[in-house]
């Protein structure tokens, strides 16, 4: 059994002073370490897979990351570590806890997992190791994931077993209760415009420093026919993973931070919205085009008809929000979120369809993440 720190302080001296996840028993003490550390930053996610997505920001805004989860918790990341850390090609630490471990009593419902966790990050093409359990083992543990990760440019995972690290308790403060934020109805209830419409308003309102994050399908296509710029990056897959990924950029760096999210996506991680609120980044727009439709995929309906997304934002924590049904609503709600402190949502009611003939990016996911870094590492 190793302390927190005799893992954490290696780690940090490494670059990885940047945590966030969601807790584990069998994690517990080295969790805990991470919310209290002075010198860590530690983002408590609502899901793994958000957790995942926040990482992915974090590391384009220059961060060496870790992601801490149960295995249980695998399969909520699936999906943005096969579609948004495979195709980007982004690396992340992983600390995986090994509930139902074969030989060990634990919970049924982790029996199923504890036999399949190493096959199943074998199947995700995630290289792992076992997390030390001594002291004398955490240097070579951490620099062969290091190599790994660097090598394939890929997550790399430590699997945690019970009583992995020694429970040294918890002294976290409760979060001050922040007063509401900030709404603006600018609705007019005329004819909506198009999506692209909108998409062509904003890159005419923001200023060249922002970064755009789009979230998948076809807001991204239709952003990258608009214009392809360092600034862009289109999420080609990670349905949901936007806001979340802008949430870790927008953490690192003192650019303006644009999201461009769909409501079928702000609705598959809403939890999302709620980690946007808490740790509140004031260099963060949140637009919410929505559209009711699941637009890529032949039109079926979500349920957004009966959301009030600038309504659950403001709920959440955001400092403002902002509903809108116009260009010209649109416009005003922008240039106030651009001049205010954020986080701040727009949630445009935009009308369903797309251009004729629409394309896609002709630039390797890969490629936009590494120029996308490399944008944001530039001065403000």
């Amino acid at each position: 059994m190793i302390t927190a720190d005799e893992f954490i302080e290696p780690a940090r001296a490494r670059g990885f002073a940047f945590y966030t996840g969601v807790p584990c028993s069998f994690l517990s003490p080295f969790i805990n370490r991470a919310i209290t550390h002075p010198k860590l930053d530690y983002i408590a996610a609502a899901s793994e897979g958000e957790a995942v997505a926040i990482a992915a920001g974090a590391w384009l805004a220059g961060r060496r990351t870790v992601v801490m989860c149960q295995n249980s918790g695998l399969g909520n990341t699936v999906n943005p570590l096969t579609s948004l850390n495979f195709p980007f090609k982004i690396p992340t630490l992983m600390i995986v806890t090994w509930r139902g471990q074969p030989g060990l009593k634990d919970e049924p419902q982790h029996e199923l997992m504890g036999q399949i966790t190493a096959a199943m990050l074998d199947t995700l093409r995630i290289d792992h190791l076992a997390f030390p359990k001594n002291s004398n083992e955490i240097l070579e543990t951490i620099d062969k994931a290091i190599e790994s990760m660097e090598q394939r440019s890929l997550p790399t995972a430590l699997i945690m077993e019970k009583d992995g690290v020694r429970d040294d308790g918890l002294a976290q403060q409760p979060a001050p209760v922040r007063p509401p934020g900030k709404s603006a109805d600018l609705r007019q209830g005329g004819m909506r415009p198009t999506r692209i419409e909108v998409l062509e308003r904003l890159l005419a309102e923001v200023p060249e420093s922002a970064a755009i994050i789009a979230t998948t399908g076809k807001c991204g296509r239709e952003l990258f026919t608009l214009a392809d710029r360092k600034q862009h990056l289109y999420q080609v897959g990670s349905m949901g993973g936007a806001a979340p990924m802008g949430l870790g950029v927008a953490r690192h760096v003192a650019k303006k931070v644009i999201v461009l999210d769909g409501d079928g996506a702000a609705l598959m991680k809403l939890g999302a919205l709620a980690t946007i609120g808490a740790y509140a980044p004031a260099n963060l727009v949140h637009i919410v085009l929505d559209n009711g439709v699941h637009d890529s995929t032949g039109g079926q309906a979500t349920v957004s008809a009966t959301v009030d997304f600038a309504g659950v934002a403001l709920a959440c924590g955001y400092e403002a929000a902002s509903s809108c049904d116009s260009l010209d609503g649109f416009a005003r709600a922008t240039q106030s979120a651009l001049r205010g402190k954020g986080p701040h949502l727009i949630h445009i009611r935009i009308a369903p369809g797309s251009i004729a003939k629409l394309g896609r990016p002709t630039v390797t996911p890969a490629e936009v993440a590494r120029r996308f870094q490399r944008f944001l590492a530039e001065p403000a």
